[in-house]
């Protein structure tokens, strides 16, 4: 028997959690955690075969016995409660889990900028300083993070059981690590709604959505062969190109100081440090995520999911358009809890960011029951791919929510273009999402792109006319297409009066 001490936000308290060798919670089910409201929630864990386990929380008990090792009980919906409570599972020794509550619990997954913790946030405009956000954290202990430990492969991995993760409960210390997104999704969630929120932050830097999608998803679609067949030939080139550059570390070593020493002489930008290849299985690989970050979490009870990718698919935004529904539709299978809420954020803009990738993120919010699409790229004035300012990120996802999973009668995406119709040589536009109308934030409306018969898209002029969008160019007579923001980084103004932006579009959608 090992006993724990645990020092709870606000109080100290002495908990004893009893463990043995037989009986064993999923990691999802560790002290601090949140359990979803409203729902049915599946309790499970690992025990002696044929042991006989009773799990009791919130007046309620369940019954089964382990089979092949395995245990799984349902708990009844139950209302949220913000007072904590403590879960006893019971079979040959007893195990306690302590400061659990009941409130929302969102997946947030993705790539690096779901990942990029809220300790490396750089406001910009009227976000708020970061040592404010920080030093308030103390005042949100109703939101806490499950975060899923990052693991290297050789090869793509198998599937786990347990990703061996912990909850941690929000404070001045812990926030800095919890994502920036979830946390200021959370924060805004929170204060709405009056429910502890519990986030689970499932994200890798650096992996395309094939990495996070079953093998059965991925080998559905002949369309998608080749994205086994290009990672099998770089895995296998993988060996080789390592042995060249160890052979050649010291060498490539010793030129880099040589052309750093020169590059500060001539006041020049450093050159890049040498390193080692990356095994494309590194990260995961095509499927390999989903064995380890999220078939693991299956089926913890959760109102929905926030996913942030598509950077490592930017140049393969026409493959991306049937590769995100058949994920989102992948998961909620999974899950078997219904078509639950699933929210896109667009990528930023970047110098690699095609537009075509942005464009799947839109036709997917448009298609794909309970979804909403928040864009991002107006949230910085940066050009990098880790926009530093995560704030209205965080809080138009919270916008989405509220509307998508919580039904609110609220403004929560930008305009969004619906239809086009030619008058004479000009181009006029509708867009649903209005609002309180259209307004062109700093000036007149700019990003416009027209095109004739020829199709040969030149700048155009718009302008706001009620609750439309009139397009046109001087020699352009007869115009049959119009492109807005269709470009690596976007220069759309057109926002509706709630300050939220327009995506990216074309009406030549092909």
């Amino acid at each position: 028997m090992n006993t724990k001490h645990t020092l709870l936000t606000g109080c100290l308290l002495i908990v004893t959690v009893i463990t043995s060798a037989q009986i064993k919670l999923n990691s999802l089910f560790s002290n601090h955690a949140v359990l979803q409201q409203g729902m049915e929630v599946t309790v499970w864990g690992t025990a002696g075969e044929n042991e006989e386990i009773e799990v009791e929380f919130a007046g309620q008990k369940a019954q089964t016995k382990a089979f092949n090792g395995r245990w799984m009980v349902k708990l009844k919906p139950m209302k949220a409660s913000m007072q904590p409570k403590d879960m006893t599972i019971t079979g040959s020794t007893t195990l306690v889990v302590n400061d659990l509550l009941v409130g929302e619990v969102w997946l947030c997954s993705g790539q690096s900028n779901m990942a990029f913790p809220l300790r490396a946030v750089l406001p910009v405009g009227n976000a708020e300083p970061l040592s404010q956000v920080i030093s308030q954290a103390q005042n949100f202990p109703m939101i806490r993070q499950f975060s899923i430990p990052l693991k290297k492969s050789e090869t793509i991995p198998g599937i786990i059981d347990d990703v061996n993760g912990k909850w941690v409960v929000c404070d001045s210390k812990s926030a800095g690590n919890f994502s920036a997104v979830g946390f200021f999704m959370a924060r805004e969630l929170q204060r709405k709604l009056n429910v502890p929120i519990g986030i689970i932050n499932s994200s890798y830097g650096g992996t395309a959505i094939e990495n996070w999608m079953s093998p059965e998803t991925l080998n559905s679609n002949p369309q998608w062969a080749s994205i086994m067949t290009n990672f099998e030939k770089n895995l296998k080139e993988f060996a080789p190109k390592l042995k060249g550059y160890q052979m050649n570390e010291a060498s490539l070593v010793e030129q880099f100081k040589i052309d750093s020493a020169l590059a500060v002489q001539q006041k020049k930008p450093l050159p890049r440090k040498p390193t080692a290849p990356m095994s494309p299985a590194e990260r995961g690989g095509p499927t390999g995520l989903w064995n380890t970050m999220i078939y693991p979490l299956i089926p913890y009870a959760m109102r929905g999911v926030a996913w942030y990718q598509g950077e490592a698919n930017a140049s393969r935004g026409l493959q991306y358009r049937s590769l995100l529904p058949a994920l989102i539709n992948n998961w909620r299978s999974a899950w078997k809890q219904g078509d639950f809420p699933f929210l896109i954020v667009q990528i930023p803009g970047w110098k690699n960011h095609y537009p075509e990738l942005k464009e799947a993120q839109l036709l997917t919010s448009q298609t794909v029951s309970k979804t909403a699409l928040t864009v991002t790229y107006d949230c910085d004035d940066t050009l990098d791919v880790h926009p530093g300012n995560k704030q209205p990120v965080g809080e138009r996802l919270a916008l989405a929510a509220r509307a998508i999973a919580y039904g609110e009668n609220i403004v929560y995406s930008g305009p969004e273009y619906q239809s086009m119709k030619v008058e004479g040589n000009k181009v006029v536009l509708s867009f649903k999402h209005i609002g309180g109308g259209l307004v062109a934030r700093d000036g007149e409306l700019r990003d416009f792109l027209i095109a004739g018969s020829d199709k040969v898209f030149v700048p155009a002029k718009a302008q706001i006319l009620k609750d439309k969008v009139l397009v046109w160019a001087d020699g352009v007579d007869k115009p049959v297409a119009v492109r807005a923001g269709w470009r690596l980084c976007p220069q759309m103004n057109l926002y509706n009066k709630e300050g939220l932006p327009a995506s990216p579009f074309r009406t030549d959608v092909q």
